[in-house]
C-alpha cells in the first residue's frame, strides 16, 4: 500500500499520507507528496486540495532512523530532492487545506505550512523540534514559517524546539481554524469545497500573487499583481461573475472555471 494516496469527490482532492504510526516523512512519503501535487494539479476534476495524515496525527516529523547514519555528503545530494518535494505542494495552483490533527512537528510542520489554510484540532501540537537534534528545519521551515508569523516568533519557536498547542498557534496565525479533533477532516472538506465552487483562474491567480509578491519588493509585487489582475478580464469567469453580480449582488455567480 502507498504510503501517500489520492482521493477525489466533488471537485475536492484529499492528499491522505497515511504511515503509521506517525507517519513519519521518510524519502518513499517525500516521493509521494510529490506525485500526488502533480497528480492534483493535472487533474481537471480538481479543484481544492486537502492535505491529511489522519484521525489520530498528520505527521511527526522526517524519519530520524533513516537520517541517523547520514552524512554530510548524503545530505547535500538528498536536501534538495527533500526541499522539492514539500515545494511542489506549495506550488499546486489551486487553494490548499491542511487537516491538522495530533501532531504537527518538524517535517510535518513543513508540509503544513506548504498549505494555504490549516485547520486543525485543539489538542493538536505544532513546532519545528530539530534544534534539539543539533540542525534546523531543512524542509522549508526557517523561510516559510517567518512569512507566515514574522521572523520573532519564528525564532522563538526554532531556537527552542518548543511545542505550541492549538491556541497559541491560532493567536500567532500559525493556523487559521480550530475544532474538536473528530470535527477536522470535514471542516477541511468543507471549506474546500466552498473554495471548489469559486473562479479557478482568479483563484490561481490571487494565489500566485500572494506566493511571489511576498518574496519581492512593493513595486515587483505590484507589476505581478497589475499583469494577473489584467490577464483576468480574458476569462469566461470573469464575465459570469461580474454579470451576476450586477444582476443579484455578490456571492451568487455560478463559475465555470474557464
Amino acid at each position: 500500500m502507498n504510503a501517500v494516496s489520492v482521493q477525489v469527490a466533488g471537485g475536492v482532492a484529499t492528499i491522505r499520507v497515511d504511515r503509521p504510526p506517525m507517519n513519519a516523512l521518510d524519502t518513499a512519503v517525500q516521493a509521494g507528496l510529490a506525485q500526488a501535487a502533480e497528480e492534483v494539479t493535472e487533474r481537471d476534476d480538481v479543484r481544492a486540495v486537502v492535505v491529511y495524515g489522519g484521525e489520530k496525527v498528520f505527521a511527526a516529523g522526517a524519519d530520524v532512523k533513516e537520517m541517523a547514519d547520514w552524512d554530510y555528503r548524503t545530505m547535500i545530494l538528498r536536501s534538495q530532492r527533500l526541499q522539492d518535494s514539500f515545494t511542489a505542494v506549495a506550488r499546486i495552483p489551486k487553494p490548499t487545506i491542511a487537516a491538522v490533527t495530533g501532531y504537527a512537528l518538524g517535517g510535518g510542520l513543513e508540509l503544513a505550512l506548504c498549505t494555504d489554510l490549516r485547520v486543525c484540532g485543539d489538542n493538536a501540537k505544532l513546532g519545528l523540534p530539530e534544534i534539539l537534534l543539533g540542525i534546523i528545519p531543512g524542509a522549508g521551515g526557517t523561510q516559510r514559517l517567518p512569512r507566515l508569523v514574522g521572523p520573532a516568533r519564528a525564532k522563538d519557536l526554532i531556537l527552542t524546539g518548543r511545542f505550541v498547542d492549538a491556541e497559541e498557534a491560532l493567536r500567532i496565525g500559525l493556523v487559521d481554524r480550530v475544532v474538536a479533533p473528530d470535527d477536522v477532516y470535514a471542516e477541511a472538506v468543507a471549506l474546500a469545497e466552498r473554495l471548489a465552487r469559486g473562479a479557478a483562474l482568479a483563484q490561481r491567480a490571487a494565489k500566485e500573487a500572494v506566493d511571489r509578491g511576498i518574496e519581492t519588493d512593493l513595486g515587483t509585487g505590484l507589476a505581478i499583481e497589475r499583469s494577473l489582475f489584467a490577464g483576468l478580464f480574458g476569462t469566461e469567469d470573469r464575465a459570469i461573475g461580474m454579470a451576476s453580480f450586477l444582476a443579484s449582488g455578490p456571492g451568487k455567480a455560478e463559475f465555470t472555471g474557464r
